[in-house]
Order: C-alpha cells, then structure tokens, then sequence
C-alpha cells in the first residue's frame, strides 16, 4: 500500500470490515459488519495475566482486548519472537482478538529527545502489534508545555504522527489517536493533529471525555473527526456519566464497524459480572 493510495475513509473501512469479517463463520460473511464490544485493560483487567483475560471477555461475550503496556499481561515490546508467537497463539486459540497495545507514547515535549525517543518506541509497539495479531496501536497527546506556543505543539504532534502512521501503514497497522490530555483533548485541537499529519493510517480512538460536551456541543465536536474514528474508549454503561443514548446514535449514524472498549478507572468488586452487566446494556445501546 503506498502513502496516499487510499483516503483515511477507505482505509477505516477496509481493516473493520476485514477485522469484523474474518470473525464471523462463512455463512454470516454476506452481512454488514457492526460495531464491536471489548475491553481495555487500563483498570478492568490490569491485574489479569492474558488467559484470564481472554477467559473473562470469553465469558462476557466481549470479541476484542486492547492490551494496555505496563500491565499483568506482561505484552510488551520486550518479548522475544518466540513469546509473541505464545501470545498470538493464545489469541488465534479463542474467540476474543487481539485489538492491539495501547502504549503511553507520546509527541508533545518540549525536549526532541523525549519526543524521538517516544516516537521509536511507537514503532517498536508497532511491531510488536503486527506480531501478536493486532491491528494497531493506541497513542496520545497528554498536554501542551508550557514554554511552547500551543501551535508549534500541534504541528510537532502531527508530524510525529506522520511519521509513526507511515511505519504503522508499512506494518498493515494503524495508529490509534486516543482524545486525551489537559487541552490537547480539546476536538479543534485532534483536528489540527490530523490535518497536520494527513495519513490514512492515523485515526482516533475517541475517549468519551467531559470535553467532547464543551463548546458547540458533542454533535458538533463529533463531526469535527467522524471520519476518522477507528476505536471508541467507552465507559461502565450502569452509569449516566456521558450521553450514551446520543453518542451511539452518531456512530450509528456513521455506520460506525470498530470497536467501543470498555476503559474505566472504577473498578467495581466483581468484574467479570460487570462485564456480562455491560454486554447487556451495550446491546441495547448498539442495536
């Protein structure tokens, strides 16, 4: 695939519909394919080794897990051929896929030095998702320093961006934007990020923030990055904390095939029964 072969649409479409297709039985390929309920091991699963949480998404009927890096799972970039080849054999033993890492790598330092080195650690992520089976990593800006204007942080970020979506397209992988950061979670300021980097293979993963609601509101901010949203950082759907009902509804609306992953910082008592809670209301939210 050559850089700018595809639009960023294109693209999206083709790995979800690839993604979702490959799991479903032959019979069922001639069905579009739709959105898809998994899990985040952020706090949810950060004290699971990787057969208890492909036993307990299993179970929960949960298809996907992103691998959040530093975590139990002990999926990272210091594992060995042979010990990704375990992992992707785990995974290829189940039901449940392998979504990707989710990495802490991050382009906004005011140091290059910092900023290189998280920009070949990425690229160490992305090999290491390519090996394991999955399909990309998510990234994100974590704010704005403050001895650099907001602008020269954006286009640093964008450009990184660039670089590391280049090396994730070369790989058969994305990278996944994660909304996230003190300002740099602001959607004006992801768009600027996107337009600066102008890859297909740099998405976002939207993160279900307070600040998506700021300003002209959620539609709007929405719209400000639809076609770019390749994975959807969701939270425990017991609780009314985000408008659900409108936000599956926009998805719905961009006949949105990803994957909505549970990330949440509350770690309730019991949590396989929490997911299996969960799987039921996002059933009735996604259908």
């Amino acid at each position: 695939m050559q850089p700018g072969s595809i639009d960023r649409r294109q693209f999206l479409q083709f790995l979800a519909a690839s993604s979702a297709l490959a799991a479903l039985p032959a019979s069922a390929t001639a069905a579009p394919p739709k959105m898809r309920l998994g899990l985040v091991t952020y706090q949810w699963g950060k004290d699971w080794d990787l057969a208890t949480i492909i036993k307990h998404c299993e179970a929960a009927d949960f298809s996907g897990v992103e691998l959040r890096s530093t975590h139990r799972h002990g999926v990272e970039i210091t594992l060995d051929a042979a010990e990704r080849r375990e992992v992707r054999a785990q995974f290829a033993d189940s039901p449940v896929e392998c979504v990707g890492p989710g990495s802490a790598c991050e382009y906004h330092s005011a140091d290059p030095e910092v900023v290189r080195k998280n920009i070949e650690e990425t690229k160490e992520f992305i090999r290491l998702s390519h090996d394991i089976g999955g399909t990309g990593v998510k990234v994100r800006p974590n704010g704005f320093p403050k001895e650099v204007s907001k602008e020269k942080t954006l286009e640093q970020i964008g450009k990184s961006l660039r670089e590391v979506g280049q090396f994730a397209e070369d790989h058969g992988q994305i990278i996944r934007l994660e909304v996230h950061g003190r300002g740099t979670s602001e959607l004006p300021h992801i768009r600027t990020m996107l337009d600066v980097a102008d890859h297909p293979a740099v998405t976002v993963c939207w993160n279900c923030n307070g600040t998506d609601l700021a300003g002209e509101g959620l539609e709007h901010n929405f719209k400000l990055v639809q076609d770019s949203i390749s994975t959807v950082h969701i939270h425990d759907l017991r609780h009314d904390n985000y408008p659900w009902q409108q936000l599956f509804g926009l998805l719905k609306g961009i006949n949105f095939s990803g994957w909505t992953l549970i990330e949440d910082g509350n770690v309730p008592d019991d949590i396989p029964a929490a997911m299996k809670e969960n799987r039921k209301l996002w059933e009735q939210l996604a259908s």
